[in-house]
């Protein structure tokens, strides 16, 4: 099924003479990816002071799509560093999931506040929400657990990590723009908790015809 990360290989591309300077300054793999978990906490800690304290400000929301860019592009920098330049250990694996599983959490669990009138949550935006960011927990640990099995590690869509970046910087930047936001933010979430489970089967199916 169709993923943004079948472009990966391209991006790459793009970014590897960045990544030999990283290397030639002695930036390891490690360093690059808690850099990019660091930056997501950040980031959401102040996507939650925001929808708290200035909700009228939607024009913040522009810092996703921005974010969620580099991080993906710091992601491939990191994968790269470790293959192409020997920096492949068994605590840059932890990191790498572990840091892809928390960066999301990080990014997307603020949207549970998101619509919040005088401290009062918005049940069913929470509720979406939550529940994406679960599903999007299970699909990642579903491309890990593929590996148990003998399969490589998955990352078919259609709801993989880049198209959560992609469909949700979508999302941003259609509600920075004056987009309404009821009911349209529950649905998006519900939907996309739906492709995400849709994605856990998709991974499994293939894990085991694999």
């Amino acid at each position: 099924m169709a993923s943004i990360y079948q472009l990966k290989s391209k991006f790459q591309d793009l970014l590897r003479p960045f990544c030999r300077f990283l290397a030639s300054i002695g930036i390891t793999a490690n360093q690059v990816t808690i850099l990019a978990m660091l930056l997501s906490f950040l980031f959401g800690a102040f996507l939650v002071w925001a929808f708290l304290f200035i909700p009228q400000n939607r024009w913040i929301l522009l810092g996703l799509p921005a974010l969620l860019f580099l991080r993906m592009a710091l992601n491939a920098i990191d994968g790269m560093l470790a293959r192409e330049h020997g920096m492949k250990s068994h605590l840059g694996g932890f990191l790498n999931e572990l840091g892809d599983v928390f960066s999301d959490v990080f990014l997307y669990l603020p949207f549970a506040i998101y619509g919040m009138r005088d401290f009062q949550p918005e049940p069913w935006i929470a509720l979406a929400v939550v529940l994406f960011v679960k599903m999007a927990i299970v699909t990642e640990f579903m491309g890990v657990l593929s590996q148990a099995t003998g399969s490589s590690r998955r990352y078919d869509g259609p709801m993989g990590k880049s198209d959560r970046a992609f469909w949700c910087s979508l999302l941003a930047i259609y509600l920075a723009f004056g987009g309404p936001d009821r009911p349209a933010v529950e649905i998006f979430f519900a939907l996309s908790a739906l492709a995400a489970l849709l994605t856990v089967l998709v991974r499994a199916r293939k894990a085991l015809n694999e």
